[in-house]
């Protein structure tokens, strides 16, 4: 008597479709939630004592050092450019006497908040990631957690702190050198009058102006700064992990910065009042 065949179930052959969908929940669901989750832990974490002033110290000191000079050489052309395009706009309405109160305006409200973000992301974020990053390939973060050291209270919150620190005085460093910039190119290229130039500061702008630009460039700073530590304290496949994690992190914080510029800018027109001419 023969037996039947035994029946082979086929073969299930891995759909394409999986590492693309994995990959899709991972950057939608859970990359973000994890992001979120860390930077609730951070804000509890920095209520607790004690506060690592030494940390924050440093680290302000080093961000201040890699940011400074280049925000000085960015503001300069950025104030002129802007100072060049207003200026030929305002001529053209016929409206010169309003030359000062447009450039300030354009330089203090969106100009210098974004420029400071951009190079706390690329400049602070990138050195912050880089560092806890290597920390991290070296195990000297599971080391900390092994002692009972929390590594959100003893780097995260000082860096955090000391970019929005930073931020909040790189901001008027840009609105400064920005307007100053502006005047020269405005006075010396266009022919504008100074005394026209400087009364009409307060034709358009208003010291809310200030205070919105401040506001924005402190959580330009907490957001790259969490945005580098994330990536930082994620980060895995030795060297190049963490150069795959810098470059991360300058990408998705510009891309963050710009959408809360967005969404500040749109609160601050429903808000506040503009002045007219």
């Amino acid at each position: 008597m023969t037996q039947a065949p035994e029946r082979t179930e086929p073969e299930t052959r891995p759909s394409r479709l999986a590492p693309v969908a994995d990959g899709a929940v991972n950057v939608i669901f859970r990359e973000p939630g994890r992001f979120f989750a860390m930077s609730l832990d951070t804000v509890r974490a920095a209520f607790k004592w004690p506060f690592q002033w030494q940390e924050f110290l440093q680290q302000a000191w080093f961000i201040v050092s890699v940011t400074v000079a280049p925000t000085i050489m960015v503001a300069i052309p950025f104030g002129a450019i802007l100072s060049l395009q207003v200026g030929n706009l305002i001529r053209q309405l016929g409206a010169q006497s309003q030359t000062g109160s447009t450039a300030v305006l354009a330089i203090v409200r969106e100009a210098s908040p974004i420029v400071t973000a951009l190079l706390i992301a690329a400049a602070a974020g990138s050195a912050i990631c880089a560092d806890l990053g290597a920390r991290k390939i070296r195990e000297e973060i599971d080391a900390m957690e092994v002692l009972g050291i929390n590594p959100l209270h003893r780097l995260v919150v000082p860096r955090v702190l000391a970019c929005a620190f930073v931020g909040l005085f790189l901001n008027g460093i840009v609105s400064v050198v920005g307007i100053a910039g502006g005047y020269i190119f405005n006075v010396m290229l266009q022919g504008g009058t100074p005394g026209a130039y400087m009364a009409s500061f307060s034709g358009l702008a208003q010291l809310p102006d200030l205070y919105q630009a401040e506001v924005k460039a402190v959580v330009f700073g907490v957001t790259a700064a969490l945005v580098a530590s994330y990536k930082g304290l994620t980060a895995s496949g030795g060297p190049k992990g963490v150069g795959d994690a810098v470059n991360q992190t300058v990408v998705i914080a510009a891309m963050a910065l710009f959408v809360e510029n967005f969404v500040l800018s749109a609160l601050y027109f429903q808000l506040v009042p503009q002045k007219g001419m």
